[in-house]
């Protein structure tokens, strides 16, 4: 993903689960505006399988490794109309 200009949004997602993950992340991008750039910090090894299912899923963009790390940090972009998802389970529709 290459450098940008933009504000970005933090998150550190630490040694959270795939599941505990997503959880956070939902939250966070529900009170973002369209078109916000988040980076999400995670050890969690599924991360780059499960972050852009994930962005599928909702039609929020996944950006791809915005730094290497360590800990690898990923980027999403933020969607202004994103597909529901269970509020216990986000990465069902």
């Amino acid at each position: 993903m290459p450098p940008t200009d933009e504000p970005v949004e933090r998150i550190d997602g630490g040694d959270l689960s795939c599941a505990r993950l997503l959880i956070l992340l939902r939250g966070r991008v529900a009170e973002l505006a369209d078109g916000s750039v988040v980076h999400l910090s995670t050890t969690d090894p599924v991360a780059p399988i499960d972050l852009p299912a994930w962005c599928r899923i909702t039609g929020h963009e996944y950006l791809g490794v915005a730094e290497p790390g360590p800990p690898p940090v990923y980027g999403v972009r933020v969607t202004g109309s994103p597909r529901p998802t269970r509020p216990d389970r986000p990465w069902h529709p």
